[in-house]
């Protein structure tokens, strides 16, 4: 008995809408608990990644930077949502001025800055950031803060939504860290030749 095309093409289908439902299901668990969220972002003391970006002001702006702190904030026009968040950084900027605080994007976008002019943080540079820079930060969700002083090291991160959150890990980050050291071990396979002369 020969099956028509038409009811092979839908059971494949059929197949094929279970399967993105099953990846969808077990996507929903893991991100259910808070437990895969407090594993976002880079735990104090790590290194993080080095870059150089425009900004919305036309200046090259660094990470890690060559002020003493930075603070880096994951986000984007939804902002907006999180009023506390938006108190608590107008608070940190008058609080800190000498903190380069920077605002990165994953995409370039149009309705940011105007909602941070808004907002009343039109002070705030913006940089471009990409998928995969927002990868090497382990960001996922937002809106997201990391402090990083000027060697490169994590004085703090997490998930922001009120403005006490910000202010204790801006309290959090003027406590000097010790660089986590990574658990790798080089071997060597041979000794070098005067290395008690060293």
């Amino acid at each position: 008995m020969a099956i028509s095309a038409g009811v092979f093409i839908g059971v494949a289908a059929l197949l094929c809408l279970i399967a993105i439902l099953a990846i969808l299901g077990i996507t929903h668990v893991y991100l259910l608990g808070s437990d895969p969220i407090e594993r976002d972002g880079l735990r104090r003391g790590t290194q993080a990644p080095s870059w150089s970006l425009l900004d919305s002001f036309g200046n090259l702006h660094h990470s890690p930077p060559r002020s003493p702190l930075q603070l880096i904030i994951f986000g984007d026009h939804s902002i907006k949502s999180f009023p506390s968040v938006v108190e608590g950084l107008q608070k940190l900027s008058k609080l800190a001025p000498d903190l380069d605080m920077v605002f990165l994007v994953r995409k370039a976008n149009n309705r940011t800055g105007p909602m941070l002019e808004i907002l009343g943080l039109a002070g705030l540079p913006i940089s471009i950031g990409s998928d995969k820079l927002y990868g090497r930060y382990n960001v996922r969700v937002m809106p997201f803060v990391m402090f990083i002083d000027s060697a490169g090291l994590v004085r703090g991160s997490g998930l922001i939504n009120y403005a006490w959150q910000l202010e204790t890990l801006y309290r959090l980050a003027q406590i000097p860290v010790t660089p986590i050291k990574s658990h790798l071990k080089l071997h060597r396979t041979r000794p070098l030749a005067d290395e008690s002369a060293v």
